[in-house]
């Protein structure tokens, strides 16, 4: 499997990239969630590289790139460096797959660039704020700050159907290294933006090709939540059984199935390399 990272430079902060699986394929584009990273598609990418070339960035203040206290934490904001990071790298279209707020994040950039997205793929993303279930109680203040990693668990245990499920130590790490303050910010966009206008009115006036997909025991969003996408024409549903919020590690191969066969559905074209 080819590789590549590259660190793209920006003014308002570096953004990571990382590469994976042929370079003339059809482009699958991954986002992560919240505070996470491109790490958390580890398990996923290998099951996708066979027939695409896989993107995963990692949005301002997270993982591996720039983390500004005085960032842009915006989801627009967001939205565009990736839709710079896929200029940059001369990419036409691209099936974009967003985990968590990620789809948050995806939804933005097919409102921003239609031209980009040939399909959107929403995992566990909740369609609006009367959907989140998650207690408030699993919030880390800044005086907790650098939180422990038995603090980043317990804020994490909700991501899982299984509260025992062990988060890798490289995203602890990272997690560790992020400024509450930038932080605080990443985790408060996200709901300002659902609170503006839920996902499902946004994308009804997109015309985006949508898989959406939920974990039937997730314990952050009401999985039922996801019939609301239902209102977006064509959009497709599935729920998957025996697991939680975070579908992507803890049933990568259902994942990658559901997601091919959506990209088979709705290609990006295959690219030249340049």
């Amino acid at each position: 499997m080819t590789t590549e990272e590259t660190t793209l430079s920006r003014d308002d902060g570096d953004i990571f990239v990382r590469q994976d699986g042929p370079r003339d394929a059809p482009v699958l584009l991954l986002i992560h969630g919240t505070a996470a990273s491109g790490r958390t598609w580890d398990a996923l990418v290998p099951l996708l590289t066979g027939t695409h070339r896989v993107i995963r960035v990692d949005l301002l203040g997270c993982g591996r790139s720039a983390k500004p206290v005085d960032g842009d934490y915006r989801t627009p904001a967001q939205a565009g460096r990736v839709a710079a990071v896929l200029d940059r790298l001369g990419v036409g279209r691209a099936v974009v797959v967003g985990h968590s707020s990620g789809g948050i994040t995806a939804t933005a950039l097919a409102e921003q660039r239609p031209d980009v997205v040939a399909g959107l793929v929403l995992v566990d993303t909740g369609p609006s704020m009367a959907a989140f279930t998650a207690p408030e109680t699993a919030a880390i203040g800044p005086a907790q700050w650098p939180p422990t990693d038995d603090q980043i668990r317990q804020f994490a245990a909700t991501g899982f159907a299984r509260p025992d499920f062990e988060l890798p130590a490289d995203i602890l790490a990272e997690m560790r290294e992020t400024p509450f303050e930038v932080f605080a910010a990443l985790m408060q966009d996200p709901r300002w933006y659902l609170e503006e206008k839920t996902l499902p009115d946004r994308l009804a006036a997109l015309g985006t090709p949508l898989l959406v997909l939920f974990g039937e025991q997730d314990r952050r969003w009401r999985p039922s939540s996801a019939n609301d996408y239902l209102v977006v024409p064509g959009a497709r549903v599935e729920m998957l059984p025996d697991v939680g919020h975070t579908p992507i590690i803890e049933d990568p191969a259902r994942t990658a199935e559901l997601v091919l066969d959506f990209a088979a559905s709705h290609p990006a074209p295959r690219l030249t390399p340049g």
